[in-house]
């Protein structure tokens, strides 16, 4: 399902329900360094000021991009000017997220989805940022507020990554379609929302339990490593002095 990654978790639409397999955490959700990303809010704003077509440019573009497109995700255009297509979506979640249904009972349990795995959502031409997140997290029986996500698009030029944030109400499938199916062109990348800090107070106090849970197993984890490393390092350093003892 994905454009050119070996990394994929299943494709769905808006319509539809699909059973996911979750990861438990094995890194913490702090922060982390990011790659050299440009955020940007206004770069391709003279390349988007139109925000619709007649239906006569709208068949025009859809059969462009049916006969470039390298895969069978094409778009369809309906009786009406709506037309559907697919989008793909990549999970770049850093945080944990609340899945419905856990283990633990009515409170969920948190998981960390598996990053850089791409989705593939059905979606048509009226569908808007907003509904495209609710969407995803639905696939993944994800509980939490989706006021805490964020759908970004991610675009080059003149070999220059660039990050920005779209509107809740803007048309993802009218972006596709602009853009073409080059993911190198456009692409669209699932976040949580850009606040600087981490805003604790957004979180249910079962969420934060199982954020406790977490850390205390992360922090069991690295003590454990840590106190291996450092009896290897004696014992390399016994067998050494042993050995300079049975020279002399």
């Amino acid at each position: 399902m994905t454009w050119n990654s070996t990394m994929s978790s299943g494709y769905s639409s808006l319509e539809e329900d699909s059973e996911e397999y979750f990861f438990t955490a094995r890194t913490s959700f702090f922060k982390k360094p990011t790659s050299k990303v440009t955020e940007s809010k206004d770069v391709e704003k003279d390349r988007e000021l139109r925000t619709e077509f007649s239906r006569e440019e709208i068949r025009q573009r859809i059969e462009l991009y049916n006969s470039v497109t390298k895969d069978y995700l094409k778009m369809t255009l309906g009786r009406t000017d709506v037309y559907t297509g697919f989008i793909k979506v990549q999970m770049d979640l850093r945080r944990p997220v609340t899945v419905r249904g856990g283990q633990r009972g009515p409170e969920g349990e948190a998981f960390y989805l598996p990053r850089g795995a791409i989705n593939t959502l059905h979606v048509s031409s009226v569908n808007t940022v907003k509904e495209v997140i609710v969407a995803l997290l639905n696939k993944f029986t994800v509980a939490d507020n989706p006021a805490k996500y964020a759908l970004y698009k991610r675009y080059r030029r003149e070999e220059q990554v660039y990050v920005c944030k779209l509107g809740d109400t803007e048309k993802p499938l009218f972006l596709r379609l602009v853009a073409g199916p080059d993911l190198d062109t456009l692409s669209f990348v699932l976040r949580e929302q850009q606040t600087g800090e981490v805003m604790w107070d957004a979180f249910s106090i079962p969420e934060l339990r199982n954020f406790l849970r977490i850390l205390d197993k992360e922090e069991e984890e690295q003590k454990e490593a840590v106190i291996r490393r450092y009896t290897n390092y004696k014992q390399r350093l016994q067998e050494a002095l042993q050995h300079v003892r049975a020279l002399s």
